[in-house]
């Protein structure tokens, strides 16, 4: 046997032994790879997280707002205040007393204000002969209704741990967080941030009566 068939012989024993280490290299780059395409796949389909936009009405009493026409929450958007209210028939008594008091003018007329305007419901709460004594004094009940009145538009992060000054001069404290909010410690906003032309409105489901 001479030296070129030898060296023939090497070369092909050398070989053989280095196929399966390239054949063990090959296959952990493919696991590697189909273990990272795998991650990434996972990860761009894991859900991203929904967050409530805020900038939107809120509450299980808006649920009772019409759909359509003045009194819907586009309607009421395009009117101010007083007008606005008028057109939701779940807030009749308020309006009722809001003329009663002259102050009709006076709320459609003010410049970015927040209205917690009491329910039907929450002026039912009050006995009746209390609440017509209310309506017949028409200081006490301007007090009452502007108590109801801040001079600043509100968003709901502000409430989560607020006091304000009212139009009565008196203060009005908010707490909660999320879409539960509480007023003066006695109220519950049941439908709040609604749109109106010149205010945004936290229907409440309890009068708020200012201290004497």
């Amino acid at each position: 046997m001479n030296t070129r068939h030898l060296r023939r012989i090497a070369v092909t024993v050398s070989a053989a032994a280095l196929l399966p280490l390239a054949l063990t290299a090959c296959s952990g780059d493919s696991d590697t790879s189909a273990s990272d395409s795998g991650a990434d796949k996972a990860a761009s389909s894991a859900p991203a997280k929904e967050t409530k936009p805020m900038d939107e009405p809120f509450g299980p009493g808006c649920a009772t707002v019409p759909k359509e026409g003045a009194g819907s929450f586009a309607g009421m958007a395009q009117d101010p205040v007083a007008t606005a209210a008028s057109n939701n028939p779940a807030l009749s008594t308020l309006v009722a007393a809001v003329k009663q008091a002259g102050l009709v003018d006076t709320l459609n007329s003010a410049e970015n204000i927040t209205v917690f305007a009491p329910t039907n419901d929450a002026f039912a709460k009050i006995p009746k002969a209390d609440l017509d004594k209310l309506l017949a004094d028409k200081a006490q009940l301007t007090k009452v209704l502007t108590a109801h009145v801040v001079g600043e538009k509100l968003t709901p992060m502000q409430l989560e741990k607020g006091s304000f000054d009212t139009l009565a001069k008196t203060k009005l404290t908010t707490s909660g967080s999320g879409t539960s909010y509480t007023v003066n410690d006695s109220s519950k906003v049941v439908c709040g941030n609604v749109p109106t032309a010149n205010a945004t409105v936290y229907i409440v489901d309890t009068v708020l009566m200012p201290a004497s």
